[in-house]
């Protein structure tokens, strides 16, 4: 893997494989009385958010403390950012204190890039959403999801999801999760499709390494996993479709849409929901959907990713005895 976690794109094959069998053997440490490793000890990581966040946030956490490493949580809110300082002289202050790893989300697209590429940070830079352009890690997870789902925990090892179709479907124009999601699943072997009102495509779709339909009720009978997106209104600033009423009438998924999909076939969002909007209860609340699945694959995933960068000296996983003996220290 390289320094940095910047984008799905910069992921090779055997990268993505790497990360999703890493993150196995890192689910399989939750199932333990003990859910912590030793293998992190001494690292630091930071939470840089310029955004709010409660999942992905709380998961990076979750992640880097299972992993014992050090976490410091750093909103912009009640920092010297909300004074104007600039994200140079936050990072500098970061560095200052040994910072080997800082996990961004910020409202711009293209600053954790930035961050990566200035010099201002010695350590790794995770990219936790930056504006409309990337979210690498929940693309991550939701593959790991898939994986599971769709292959299986055990048979999915050192697997990707060759031949499978996903459909993606809502917000596209915003959505740093979808750009993030169709790189990383081409990259995968899968074969992607983005369903959306013509006014929520980006302009260069046609670039990108995906198929593009406006009709959902064709595409779901061949889909082995439909990915429903929030509707973004807090990044727009024009009226994209008529009502929320017609936009659920001809893109939102029901029960009815949901008895088309192929009998295995999973539905997935990346939160938070508008329940009654792009999803209804029904479905949300239905045991083919696995967003609170994908929650808790989040955690294992970004222990993965936090492992693999910083480069632990030890075994991802040591004998449970050992992690016991650890804890106890």
């Amino acid at each position: 893997m390289k320094r940095h976690l910047i984008s799905a794109a910069d992921l090779s094959r055997d990268d993505a494989v790497l990360i999703l069998d890493t993150a196995e053997e890192m689910a399989r440490v939750a199932d333990r009385p003990i859910k912590k490793l030793p293998t992190l000890r001494g690292r630091t990581v930071v939470n840089l958010f310029f955004e709010d966040s409660t999942r992905t946030r709380i998961s990076f956490e979750a992640a880097a403390k299972r992993l014992s490493a050090d976490v410091i949580n750093f909103s912009a809110k009640g920092s010297s950012v909300s004074k104007g300082e600039s994200l140079k002289d936050t990072a500098l202050t970061l560095e200052a204190m040994g910072a080997d790893a800082v996990v961004i989300r910020h409202h711009d697209s293209g600053a954790p890039h930035r961050l990566a590429t200035s010099g201002w940070i010695g350590g790794s830079v995770v990219n936790a959403g930056d504006g409309t352009h990337e979210h690498p890690t929940q693309a991550l997870l939701d593959a790991f999801t898939m994986r599971r789902r769709l292959v299986g925990p055990d048979a999915g090892i050192g697997r990707d999801l060759a031949g499978r179709r996903i459909t993606i479907v809502g917000d596209i124009l915003h959505s740093r999760v979808a750009r993030s999601n169709v790189h990383l699943l081409n990259t995968l072997g899968a074969e992607v499709t983005l369903v959306a009102p013509p006014t929520l495509v980006p302009i260069g779709v046609e670039t990108w390494p995906c198929e593009v339909s406006y009709d959902l009720d064709a595409v779901l009978p061949k889909s082995d996993a439909v990915m429903m997106l929030r509707v973004q209104r807090e990044r727009m600033n024009a009226a994209f479709f008529p009502t929320e009423r017609e936009y659920a009438r001809r893109y939102g998924l029901d029960g009815d849409r949901m008895a088309r999909m192929p009998e295995d076939a999973i539905v997935m969002h990346p939160g938070p929901m508008n329940r009654g909007m792009e999803i209804t209860a029904e479905v949300a609340d239905s045991d083919r959907c696995t967003a609170v699945e994908q929650v808790a694959n989040g955690v294992s995933t970004r222990m993965a990713v936090l492992y693999l960068l910083l480069g632990g000296s030890e075994p991802a996983v040591a004998p449970q005895n050992n992690a016991r003996t650890e804890e106890n220290k």
